[in-house]
């Protein structure tokens, strides 16, 4: 069975190329869901090699006109490295810079404006442990009060001490977001993340949540970390590799 290759964001810069394929089917993979919103929200990977330059699509296009080629580089003061026909959303920047500017294992961040997900931002109590992948974020998801559309600089320090050592966060009264080391890791914790919005958000309106007990969420959440990692394979690398090819057999063009 063949798989897509999932790239190690600490290679060397010759692995440029196949970062940004492997950005812009996520951004493919985004669309195909419907978890976009207009044209805002964003994906975006850090480049290997020393300097804190990161990836991020065209302000403009919509995520199924993303390709490899069209990514646009930025540093972390917004600036466009090489050049580009497009612009860079500036609310984008703020918050994607907050993350790879403290320069941590986290290389990947995703952030959307999808329907569930901003329901779910929009709750008192946010994210509730009533379904299985709910209960992988017990413990492990921090919440950032909202400040606006993300415009100021000074906002990226309180973003990095909500999300803590978080691999997930909501925006309050705004979306979601994940980070994680490669691509497919990031993906997957946002594919769950938004699952589990969308069923509590279906659920809360069917009739009472059967909220999960707090023991037995932090057990469940536990063995749950342990099975996402398929025998060995980097986390999330078996799904995303499975999507690229769903993604591939739909419209392979994001690959130019």
């Amino acid at each position: 069975m063949a798989t897509a290759e999932i790239i190690d964001l600490d290679d060397d810069p010759s692995s440029e190329r196949a970062l940004r394929v492997e950005l812009a089917a996520a951004y493919r993979l985004v669309d195909y869901f419907g978890w976009t919103e207009l044209i805002y929200g964003h994906l975006t990977a850090r480049v290997p090699g020393p300097e804190l330059h990161f990836l991020i699509n065209p302000y403009g296009l919509n995520y199924d006109e993303v390709t490899a080629s069209n990514l646009v580089k930025i540093d972390c003061d917004g600036n466009i490295i090489g050049d580009s026909d497009y612009p860079v959303n500036s609310a984008g920047f703020v918050i994607h810079s907050a993350i790879h500017m403290a320069a941590t294992k986290n290389k990947c961040v995703m952030h959307t404006h999808s329907r569930a997900g901003m329901a779910i931002a929009a709750l008192k109590d946010g994210l509730r442990p009533v379904s299985m992948n709910a209960i992988t974020f017990h413990g492990r998801v921090g919440y950032h009060d909202f400040e606006g559309p993300s415009l100021h600089l000074d906002e990226r320090e309180r973003l990095l001490a909500d999300l803590g050592d978080n691999k997930a966060m909501i925006l309050r009264n705004h979306g979601l977001m994940t980070v994680g080391e490669t691509i497919a890791q990031t993906f997957s914790r946002l594919y769950r993340l938004e699952r589990a919005s969308q069923v509590q958000i279906d659920a809360a309106g069917a009739g009472p949540l059967n909220v999960v007990s707090a023991e037995v969420s932090r057990k469940a959440c536990g063995d749950a970390q342990t099975f996402v990692e398929h025998e060995g394979l980097a986390p999330g690398a078996l799904e995303f590799a499975a999507l690229t090819r769903k993604i591939d057999k739909i419209d392979a063009s994001y690959r130019h």
